[in-house]
């Protein structure tokens, strides 16, 4: 079963079950999934949901550091809720020297040489790596990858 499907059964579980607030998620999450399909005229994949998914956790975790700031612990609370339905879509996160092992593995094939070719090395990790590791921690990596010590 694909994610956008295990999302609806998801849907109709929540119904069944009477949850509300994380039935409401899946339906934000539903409608962002149908609008990028109505948007780009295509039929969505696993790999497109899970970057839906991401942008999603983003913006949740932006909104939680904003409500804390502003002292709405209330709202923050919802959106921690939202936040933790979401998670549960994304795929299992890779360890740190599965993610080190990829980056060194990538600076290799690039041939890069210096920090001028950090591009080249997150255009081949990026796809790998997307949804199952927070790409500021492997910018960060690659980074340090190439620069000399």
């Amino acid at each position: 079963m694909g994610l956008r499907e295990q999302v609806t059964e998801d849907m109709k579980a929540a119904m069944r079950a009477k949850e509300t607030g994380k039935l409401n998620t899946i339906r934000l999450l539903i409608a962002e999934i149908k609008r990028k399909e109505v948007d780009e005229r295509i039929e969505v994949a696993d790999v497109q949901v899970v970057a839906i998914v991401e942008k999603m956790i983003k913006q949740r975790k932006d909104s939680i550091t904003q409500f804390e700031a502003g002292g709405r612990a209330d709202l923050a609370d919802i959106e921690k809720a939202e936040l933790a339905v979401l998670v549960g879509y994304m795929p299992a996160g890779l360890s740190d020297e599965e993610i080190a092992a990829e980056v060194t593995a990538a600076v290799a094939a690039s041939g890069a040489a210096g920090p001028q070719d950090m591009g080249k090395v997150m255009a081949i990790v990026k796809p790998k790596l997307a949804g199952r590791a927070d790409m500021t921690v492997v910018s960060a990596l690659v980074k340090k990858a190439l620069t000399p010590a």
